[in-house]
């Protein structure tokens, strides 16, 4: 088949005068360290948080020599004190790494495990139904092994230059000195309330003095920083072997002896689960895209499966040349076939068979965007295809449909690129806001309750569902970190939070940003609609303003939800000029930060003027065959 080619220097003709000129329009702070912006452009490396104090811990890693992966650790120790309820030592993730010396993309699944204790109805009553969802979370049934430090030592010793004693040292002061609360935190805590205090330690730790912390005072976490330290001075031995091994086994059995609280189910974690934990190297997904390689996590996420069919998808359709609304009707649709195939065919593939090089193949993609009809949306929820490996004319409708589970919509990104041209995109997570409530008491951290991304129970007993608990088993994740080379150098890299929204929000971008011909500022702050093969399309407010009546005239539904996703990325643009991006308003708004900052000094550290604005270029493309490698 003859795809559409897109050439680098197109895609990439975006200088720092030309994002000034189409970008947000909020001016840089006079100190990018020290306050949140959306955008930065400059040289030396770039880091792209949700938090301004994570951002310029990265940054201070790079400027002292570091590389990209021990800029990411870093942050996200940062993250582990600001944003503590979506990410932490008590939670996992997945670690997307470009090395620029080896041209290789790897990753890391730091994906929690369920205990060896779990059966497939571990979350079932006595009667034999699903629990309810706010019971399970709130329990130590919930807590799966985590992953996080284990993905960081491994990502230091595979790809990093520092010590993980030298990467903990920005979040050990930061826990230590304590960082200023914002309206964010302030409501999330809130929103937390009743789960924390219903257990003591977590009680204590967030709620100072029995009060929600107040915008504008200082919160310490004294407890993390000597965890932090334990980790830095013995690695992370302790935590899968030692004495905080057993601290965390202790209150994920029973919640009720370790946090004073009655009526909570115990957990089946032991000690054996935690000194079996590995953190496992995967080859990342990759399909081709407009003369593209985007690379992406391997189940058992979905993120890296389900981007890359809905581009290969999309790969025919010349979406750089239709109207808006039409190519948001089609990123719609290819968003619910590929949804489709994910719930039926995707989990932890030590336990079920994912047909992945099928799902990633350009002749099922074929097949399936047969399905799509520019004048009129699918009926949802569509079945899925069969990923079988004999494709031909379009296929009648199937039947088999698959719904998609719970996921939580909390998570944090981070990504971060260095001069050298070294990439990392890294999601992480401990599930919910909040997490499971447990706090391992006098350790500073939150458990996970990441067991509950597990299916209670399969819909249909004769229909197979991949994403059932098992003992060890690694629950289904929509954790999307992605990395975009052109001939193997780097493009650019993003992801997000928010639950199975991750999917949507990378692939909405990447359309915007490839397809829609968006700077990657722009290309984030847009609004948002989520597609999930559900009869109603979740969107943004602003999204239904600008969009909704004529896609609701070619059949699509709509839903309202304030915000979807809370991304960040960073791009490689001509120059050695570096873009970092993220959410202007989303999630309280990110924080984007370069070392050295062109757009705050118009002549930057190398003596270089500031480019002057001109005109944005559009995409060019060329019809060539499509030269992917196999996934």
């Amino acid at each position: 088949m003859l795809r559409p080619r897109t050439t680098l220097v197109a895609l990439t003709a975006l200088t720092a005068g030309a994002l000034a000129a189409g970008g947000p329009a909020s001016a840089a702070p006079a100190d990018p360290l020290l306050e949140k912006r959306p955008w930065a452009v400059g040289t030396g490396g770039a880091v792209a948080t949700v938090d301004a104090d994570a951002t310029r811990v990265g940054l201070e890693v790079l400027a002292a020599g570091g590389n990209a992966a021990d800029a990411a650790v870093a942050a996200a120790a940062a993250l582990g004190v600001t944003e503590p309820y979506s990410a932490g030592v008590g939670g996992g993730g997945f670690f997307l790494y470009y090395d620029a010396d080896t041209g290789a993309v790897t990753s890391i699944d730091g994906r929690e495990t369920a205990p060896l204790a779990m059966g497939a109805g571990a979350f079932l009553d006595e009667a034999g139904e699903p629990l309810p969802f706010a019971e399970a979370v709130a329990s130590g049934l919930s807590v799966g092994t985590p992953g996080t430090p284990q993905t960081w030592a491994t990502a230091l010793a595979e790809f990093g230059t520092w010590s993980l004693a030298d990467a903990l040292q920005g979040g050990i002061r930061l826990a230590d000195e304590g960082f200023v609360v914002d309206e964010t935190f302030r409501q999330q805590t809130a929103e937390n309330e009743e789960k924390f205090r219903t257990f003591e330690p977590s009680a204590e730790l967030f709620l100072p003095g029995g009060a929600l912390p107040e915008v504008g005072s200082v919160f310490a976490n004294p407890d993390l920083a000597e965890t932090y330290r334990l980790l830095a001075d013995e690695g992370v031995e302790p935590f899968y072997a030692g004495e905080l091994a057993g601290e965390i086994v202790r209150t994920a059995q029973d919640p009720a002896e370790a946090t004073g609280v009655e009526d909570v189910r115990a957990g089946l974690l032991e000690d054996v689960d935690l000194a079996l934990y590995d953190a496992l190297l995967r080859e990342p997904t990759m399909v081709g895209y407009r003369g593209l390689e985007v690379y992406g996590m391997a189940p058992p996420s979905s993120g890296g499966s389900t981007v890359g069919e809905a581009l290969n998808i999309l790969e025919p359709f010349d979406l750089g040349q239709l109207p808006a609304v039409p190519v948001l009707h089609h990123y719609l649709e290819a968003s619910a076939l590929a949804f489709a195939d994910r719930n039926a065919y995707v989990g932890d593939p030590a336990y079920t068979q994912v047909p992945l090089a099928e799902l990633l193949s350009d002749d099922f993609a074929a097949e399936r965007a047969c399905a799509i009809d520019p004048a009129a949306a699918l009926e949802k929820p569509t079945p899925a295809g069969d990923p079988d490996g004999e494709y031909g004319p379009c296929p009648a409708a199937g039947e088999l449909t698959v719904g998609e589970g719970t996921e939580g919509p909390s998570t944090t990104h981070l990504t971060v690129g260095d001069a050298e041209g070294n990439i990392a995109s890294y999601t992480l997570t401990i599930e919910q806001t909040g997490g499971s409530g447990i706090t391992v008491p006098g350790r500073g951290f939150l458990l996970n309750n990441e067991l509950t991304d597990f299916t209670f129970a399969a819909a249909d007993p004769m229909t197979p569902e991949p994403n059932l608990p098992a003992p060890g088993k690694r629950p289904r994740s929509s954790m999307a970190p992605t990395i975009v080379l052109h001939d193997g150098e780097p493009v650019l890299a993003l992801g997000s939070p928010g639950g199975s929204t991750i999917i949507t929000t990378v692939l909405q971008t990447l359309v915007n940003r490839i397809d829609r011909d968006m700077n990657l500022a722009l290309a984030i702050a847009a609004p948002r609609a989520s597609q999930r093969n559900t009869p109603a399309v979740s969107a943004e407010p602003a999204f239904i303003a600008a969009y909704g009546p004529p896609l609701e005239a070619l059949g699509h539904e709509f839903s309202v939800v304030e915000e979807i996703g809370a991304a960040t990325g960073i791009e490689y643009l001509p120059g050695g000029l570096l873009l970092a991006a993220a959410e202007p308003d989303r999630r309280g708004g990110g924080s984007a930060g370069v070392v050295r900052d062109l757009l705050d000094n118009p002549r930057s550290r190398t003596g270089r003027a500031r480019p002057r604005p001109r005109a944005r270029r559009r995409v060019t493309v060329r019809s060539r065959p499509n030269d992917r490698r196999a996934p």
